[in-house]
């Protein structure tokens, strides 16, 4: 089938993760012939699950869906998901090691708070929570993200909230979302997130992140994903894709829907601002339990606040319904962000000995069962950076991700659509 420029040549599209996999939906519905290049054995770039030999499902960090974004409405069939969600609030462990439970502080702030003397926050504290739910309530997400912004904290101590709220909700609650305990990112991206959690749930697929770039490249011809096939370059402008096996193959245009420094070592040059975005590392650390987890089946995110812990946020998955552990065992993720130095080993008895003093000596007879470190799993997203970079590099190159655009699955879908909508007019 020719395209409107006359050639049969598929459009390449280099990198199946989120991004790569949207846009190529959104051609292949409209009837344009597509090829993803993936390097790796799977589709899903960051979005992967891995199932270890006695049946663990282990997302490669750890990741949530949040199901009112409005990409993802657009993109995925939920019900076949079979979304388990969280349950809305979270189990704090303040500064001086004591813990409190905090229910719905998005969805319901008043009732969150209900205890005037909650540690979490002040009384003025409350009523700001739910003076910000109502503001954000009458904004899309583009409004919000178009807005000026300064660093969150900024935008925090503007706003008028306690440094104790900041200390036990914002820093741990936040700073994982952002994988920036320090809450530099943007505000108009946590306006947007915040907005969406209190407007959505926070789910997971039944078997695991990677069902959702699995749903997506099933809407596909089998033939238009070639897994296990790096590229090495891209020349003539988006025409010409050589790959590491030696062949070359014709486009009538390409989509990098790598990562940055990918993308520019692609293309064997600079790229438009900013040529290779820094990118915010984090590690995951899954442990699995005999018998049920220690939250009692609370199905809840636990936040740790205490400075300079490596447990920065501890969940359990098996919790929500989803069918990540083996029968009469339950499964604990936990978070590191940032850079921490340490070698697995060191970095597992590091973690379990906080554990420990967390949950008690049962955290001891925890099975370490994997560790995942990610290099580039958010990219930075800093005051004044704009929430979309151009995606159209050439007349016939494009690029999509969240990248060009702002961290979160919803950017990394919205570029990939974006730029199959350019293309379809193009």
């Amino acid at each position: 089938m020719a395209n409107s420029t006359g050639s049969t040549d598929p459009i390449i599209i280099i990198g199946a993760g989120m991004a790569g996999l949207a846009c190529a939906n959104w051609l292949h519905r409209a009837g344009r012939p597509v090829l993803v290049l993936e390097a790796t054995d799977a589709v899903g770039g960051r979005v992967r699950t891995d199932v270890t030999p006695d049946g663990f499902r282990l997302d490669r960090g750890f990741q949530i869906l949040l199901t009112n974004y409005p990409e993802a409405r657009r993109m995925f069939d939920y019900g076949a998901l079979n979304l388990k969600s969280f349950r809305s609030g979270a189990v704090v462990r303040m500064t001086d090691g004591h813990e409190t439970t905090l229910e719905n502080p998005l969805h319901a702030p008043i009732m969150a708070f209900a205890a005037l003397a909650s540690p979490i926050g002040t009384a003025k504290d409350k009523l700001l929570l739910a003076k910000l739910v109502a503001q954000l309530a009458g904004c899309t997400p583009a409004q919000l993200l178009a807005r000026p912004s300064v660093a969150t904290i900024d935008y925090l101590h503007r706003y008028g909230w306690s440094e104790q709220i900041i200390t036990n909700f914002f820093k741990p609650f936040f700073g994982g979302v952002y994988l920036d305990r320090e809450l530099g990112t943007a505000s108009n991206f946590f306006e947007f997130v915040f907005q969406q959690f209190a407007q959505g749930a926070a789910a997971v697929p039944a078997l695991g992140m990677q069902q959702l770039p699995e749903q997506l490249a099933a809407r596909l011809p089998a033939e238009a994903i070639r897994l296990s096939m790096p590229v090495m370059a891209v020349s003539e402008g988006g025409r010409r894709v050589h790959l590491a096996s030696g062949e070359t193959l014709a486009a009538a245009a390409v989509v990098l829907a790598t990562d940055g420094p990918a993308a520019a070592r692609l293309l064997g040059a600079d790229l438009p601002a900013p040529a290779s975005p820094a990118a915010r590392p984090t590690t995951c650390t899954y442990f699995a339990t005999a018998g049920a987890a220690p939250s009692h089946g609370h199905n809840i995110l636990h936040l740790n606040a205490r400075p300079g812990a490596l447990v920065h946020n501890v969940a359990f998955p098996a919790e929500t319904g989803a069918s990540v552990a083996p029968l009469g065992q339950g499964l604990v993720s936990v978070s590191t962000h940032g850079e921490h130095g340490l070698p697995e080993d060191a970095l597992t008895a590091r973690l379990r000995a906080e554990l420990i003093a967390w949950f008690g000596p049962v955290a001891n007879m925890w099975r370490h069962l994997r560790t995942y470190r990610i290099e580039q799993a958010l990219p930075v997203y800093g005051p004044g950076q704009p929430a979309q970079q151009e995606l159209q590099l050439g007349d016939t190159l494009f690029r999509c991700g969240d990248w060009v655009s702002y961290p979160s699955l919803n950017a990394a879908l919205g570029t990939g659509r974006q730029v199959a909508d350019m293309l379809l007019v193009h």
